[in-house]
């Protein structure tokens, strides 16, 4: 049996992950966040977890799947398995800070100007 097929314990699991989230907490800037994100995971995993959210956030933009499986070099079924995910307490709390974060830097862009 490889290693990757055995079960943890789902007590165990469960404070890994906690472990887990309390790290990405503990960062304090994004500076230090990027640095984690960079030495943490592989490219290939940073790039998956980006264009997930890449996926939501265009999609809650109405975006087509033609547009975004171009943008963002996926496939149709990734767009829908995405799509699906998007009604998860998870994706939803990210897309509504992520439109908040839209939503500030737009008004200091404005601010900006009128402070000129």
């Amino acid at each position: 049996m490889r290693t990757s097929d055995r079960k943890l314990n789902p007590s165990f699991k469960n404070q890994l992950v906690k472990t887990f989230a309390q790290t990405l907490m503990d960062l304090k800037n994004p500076e230090e966040i990027n640095t984690f994100l960079q030495d943490f995971f592989n490219d290939s995993e940073l790039e998956t977890f980006a264009k997930r959210l890449a996926i939501a956030y265009w999609l809650k933009k109405k975006r087509s799947y033609s547009n975004i499986r171009e943008n963002l070099k996926v496939s149709s079924a990734t767009i829908a398995v995405i799509e699906k995910l998007m009604e998860r307490p998870g994706f939803i709390l990210a897309l509504k800070k992520m439109e908040a974060e839209e939503w500030a830097n737009v008004w200091a862009q404005k601010i900006r100007k009128f402070v000129k």
